[in-house]
């Protein structure tokens, strides 16, 4: 469901709106009566698992790279 607010209205009620919108509900905000900006939840973020990419690092890699390498970044 989603419901439209004024900004005004929203300003006065931001935390009962984030409350809703984290509970799953779509908040439109309206500015003169308009559709300008919309609150939703954030979808949950998966945790990372580190070591999930294959191979190893080896000295190599912390090598200086070579100035052409590095002409090649800085442009």
């Amino acid at each position: 469901m989603t419901t439209i607010v004024n900004v005004h209205q929203a300003k006065t009620q931001f935390s009962r709106l984030l409350k809703r919108a984290h509970e799953g509900e779509e908040i439109v905000l309206a500015k003169a009566g308009k559709p300008y900006a919309r609150l939703v939840p954030l979808e949950e973020a998966r945790p990372r698992v580190p070591g999930i990419a294959d191979g190893r690092v080896d000295e190599a890699f912390f090598e200086p790279l070579p100035d052409s390498e590095l002409d090649a970044w800085n442009q």
